[in-house]
């Protein structure tokens, strides 16, 4: 992981593989936790399939909720790293395909 600080970023951090850009200098631990969370689905699905289907479920996520911020709240990845973040022994007991569980309607 290779932190970046990005000052001007519109959220709080952003993961694209092996960079994590972070709006804040001293980003919180959960924030690291969201973000390394996001690594390691990257690595497991692969970068490029990860995300072709991050901006297809947004999309599908749109249509459903009719809202960007609820949309993406109810990515299949994003629910994962929200769900788990706080935990900062997560990426430790994580299985592989954990984001899986979040799939739902």
């Amino acid at each position: 992981m290779i932190l970046i600080h990005t000052p001007r970023l519109w959220v709080g951090g952003l993961t694209l593989f092996p960079f994590v850009f972070c709006k804040y200098a001293k980003p919180s631990a959960r924030l690291i936790n969201h973000e390394r969370i996001h690594l390691f689905q990257q690595i497991e699905m692969g970068l490029l399939p990860f995300y072709i289907w991050y901006v297809l479920e947004f999309l599908v996520r749109l249509v459903q909720h009719r809202n960007w911020y609820k949309a993406y709240l109810n990515i299949s990845f994003e629910r994962e790293a929200y769900r788990n973040d706080q935990n900062l022994k997560y990426l430790k007991k994580r299985t592989m395909w954990e984001w899986m569980k979040y799939l739902r309607k």
